[in-house]
């Protein structure tokens, strides 16, 4: 309760000192935003768009919105499918945590969903709907960047193709969770960004055997430090370090202070992935 009220002071304290959109994205091809710079500050993504403010849920373009005058941002967020095949941003395979629906959305047309309102992770009903891909996609440009977490319910396929619809190749990375998928999606768009899961050197080896090029991976690390020699490796190869801070080591930064985000940038975290965005930029930010 108190990291509720703590993180809605801040909130209200930034919304008043923080009027413009911050436009901090890539002018060119993704590749150079997700790329390893020395000596840059970190990049911060919010975790499912940052839902956990009060009035702000998750995969929400308002709160999307919200942390653009903030900061500069990544949204992390999620896609699943209608049962009319519309791209629509969820996490849950259900309606009934994060909306006033009920029910599995796979069993809902996008017509259907219209009278549903999304509830923010306290469970406060807000007066905003579940946006569709091509809509947050559309919205983004100039604003954010974004790493698209695909459920398994939907194909990189048609992912890919309303990335390429929208125009949106210049400012988004793929998630994916393992080398094959990495593999299709580079096939689908060389010129993409993947954001490819390496905690070992094997993990690597596995991404560079199947055809990934280096200047195509960023790298999620792990939800815990990883030794530094993975950092020195990745970084020497251009390649930038997620690390996911969400959990533990959020858990971790509360407790002990917000200064720790910065010992997690000098030991090599390029991005830091979170539930704790604004914490994190007023720690980190130069």
């Amino acid at each position: 309760m108190k990291n509720c009220i703590a993180a809605g002071l801040l909130v209200l304290s930034l919304a008043g000192c923080s009027p413009k959109t911050y436009t901090r994205v890539p002018a060119g091809k993704s590749a150079g935003f997700f790329s390893y710079h020395p000596n840059q500050t970190p990049k911060i993504s919010a975790h499912r768009g940052g839902g956990d403010l009060k009035g702000y849920p998750e995969n929400c373009i308002e709160s999307f919105a919200f942390l653009a005058k903030q900061m500069p941002v990544i949204i992390e967020c999620d896609i699943d499918l209608t049962k009319d095949s519309v791209l629509v941003m969820m996490h849950d395979q259900t309606l009934d945590r994060t909306t006033t629906g009920t029910g599995k959305l796979i069993d809902r047309t996008y017509a259907e969903l219209a009278p549903f309102r999304l509830e923010d992770n306290m469970g406060n009903v807000t007066p905003y709907k579940i946006p569709t891909l091509e809509q947050v996609l559309r919205w983004g440009k100039g604003k954010v960047t974004f790493t698209l977490d695909v459920k398994r319910n939907v194909s990189f396929d048609k992912v890919v193709d309303m990335v390429h619809r929208t125009g949106a190749g210049d400012y988004v990375a793929v998630i994916t969770y393992n080398a094959q998928d990495a593999a299709k999606v580079n096939k689908l768009d060389p010129n993409l960004m993947i954001s490819v899961t390496i905690r070992n050197r094997a993990e690597y080896d596995r991404l560079h055997d199947l055809g990934v090029p280096d200047n195509r991976m960023v790298a999620f690390v792990g939800v815990k430090e990883p030794d530094a020699e993975l950092y020195q490796f990745l970084h020497q190869k251009g390649i930038a370090c997620i690390l996911g801070t969400l959990g533990n080591l959020d858990k971790q930064a509360a407790a002990k202070g917000d200064q720790v985000y910065k010992q997690f940038a000098r030991n090599g975290a390029d991005i830091m992935s979170t539930d704790r965005p604004l914490e994190i930029w007023q720690a980190v930010r130069p």
